[in-house]
């Protein structure tokens, strides 16, 4: 079904970087990704402005997304009229996680939009497993709650974009040199996937096939360098590459239609 209503489209996105767009920087070096093109596609396929609020921060587990960037969300004057909702990416990174409390987390964030009168839009993130450490792990849980929100979709019939199970995602070529983040082909992607998924026909753009590359000694110390080893420095620190952030759109802005060509 098209997501036609009457009156103006108020879309909150709420979650981690995934949502907030890590991976997708522009030339002034702030974050774009597929939310800000979703809520770009919303105007364009309406002829109208769209109202748009990013409160989604890197590095953010389940619990303060449901808690914290909900009620921000919901808060907003005038409410939202949509939410798309997606967490439990950095939970799942961590040992001795919950995966049915995070299941739990998800379905009250359910049963708050319901009671608010509110669209939710549910996503599972991309899987970027193959090329992380300890990614069988990640994979295995990723697979397990990927299906328990699907069901909790069904259940409360909810629109549910099902980004990790998009094959074509996978590819070295939609991801970013830290291999965790999308960049900006996997972000346009994630957009079409969640405009179509809205009834907005879109094509999925699909990059030519690839040759497989071969990842040498040295390119896998500089990864571990660059990238593994901060991240894990952060863990022991008890710190988040969140931390002192703020929501890059933590009140409405207005997103107009591009006139057509």
């Amino acid at each position: 079904m098209v997501y036609r209503e009457a009156g103006t489209v108020r879309y909150a996105a709420i979650g981690d970087s995934f949502t907030e767009g890590l991976g997708d920087e522009l030339p002034d070096g702030l974050s774009r990704g597929w939310a800000d093109l979703v809520a770009a596609g919303l105007a364009a396929a309406r002829g109208e402005t769209v109202q748009y609020a990013n409160l989604a921060i890197r590095g953010r587990l389940l619990g303060p997304i449901v808690d914290e960037q909900l009620d921000a969300a919901l808060a907003l004057d005038p409410p939202p009229t949509m939410i798309t909702l997606n967490g439990g990416g950095n939970d799942m990174m961590r040992p001795g996680v919950d995966e049915s409390k995070l299941v739990e987390l998800t379905e009250r964030a359910v049963r708050r939009c319901v009671d608010a009168g509110v669209r939710l839009v549910l996503l599972s993130g991309a899987d970027p497993s193959e090329r992380l450490p300890f990614g069988r792990v990640v994979h295995r849980r990723g697979v397990a709650l990927t299906a328990a929100v699907a069901e909790l979709a069904a259940r409360y019939e909810l629109t549910f974009v099902d980004a990790f199970n998009d094959v074509e995602i996978r590819r070295a070529a939609y991801w970013s040199p830290d291999r965790l983040h999308l960049n900006s082909l996997g972000h346009q992607r994630v957009a079409s996937l969640v405009l179509s998924a809205l009834g907005h026909t879109t094509e999925a753009r699909a990059l030519d096939p690839e040759q497989p590359t071969r990842r040498g000694l040295l390119a896998e110390a500089r990864y571990y360098g660059e990238h593994v080893l901060p991240w894990l420095t952060r863990r022991l620190r008890g710190r988040s590459s969140g931390d002192d952030r703020a929501g890059k759109h933590a009140h409405w802005t207005p997103v107009e239609a591009l006139p057509r060509v």
